[in-house]
């Protein structure tokens, strides 16, 4: 078959980059009670790791966050327990930006496979302080709604090292404040 006679081929992932962004596509917005339940279920997994003095504990908790960081809530386990059966049984919904929650699950993935390669090189006290601080940050998520890692999201755009483009709906929120 000649060019001018073939049949178009559908684009696969990748051709016209479609494809791959639909792969590692991020929700936006975000139902903020969905993003606090998960980071209730990350509080509980980090609580029982800590206990436990479990290594797959930091794994598990590194491997949720890289999930979510990459695809989004489609699948993660915490992700789809909050999005599709917990939050629906609140009933509630308060949209906010995607992008700064995507930031702070990139800042969880970091310091969770931080305390994980810590905890593997031996450096066990280390890496429990940085379950420990990743514990905070949830906590602040999850029981008072305070989103530590859009915080950071919110002072870096305004210091200009985040484009305001990446963010468009983050340009009015309250961080953004002289």
């Amino acid at each position: 078959m000649s060019k001018l006679t073939e049949a178009p081929r559908p684009a696969t992932a990748g051709q016209d980059g479609t494809g791959w962004r639909q792969v590692f596509a991020f929700p936006n917005p975000v139902n903020e009670y969905a993003a606090r339940i998960t980071a209730g279920l990350v509080v509980v997994l980090a609580v029982l790791t800590l206990l436990t003095g479990s290594g797959w504990g930091l794994v598990l908790i590194a491997v949720g966050f890289w999930l979510r960081l990459l695809f989004g809530p489609r699948i993660s386990p915490f992700a789809i327990l909050s999005v599709k059966v917990l939050t629906p049984l609140l009933g509630k919904s308060r949209l906010v930006p995607g992008p700064p929650k995507r930031f702070a699950q990139g800042i969880g993935a970091v310091i969770s496979t931080a305390s994980a390669i810590l905890l593997a090189a031996g450096f066990a006290p280390a890496a429990w302080i940085l379950l420990a601080v990743l514990m905070v940050a949830a906590s602040l998520e999850s029981f008072a709604g305070f989103c530590l890692g859009c915080a950071v999201f919110g002072i870096l755009q305004r210091r200009g090292l985040i484009p305001e483009d990446v963010c468009e709906a983050c340009n009015n929120i309250s961080l953004r404040r002289a």
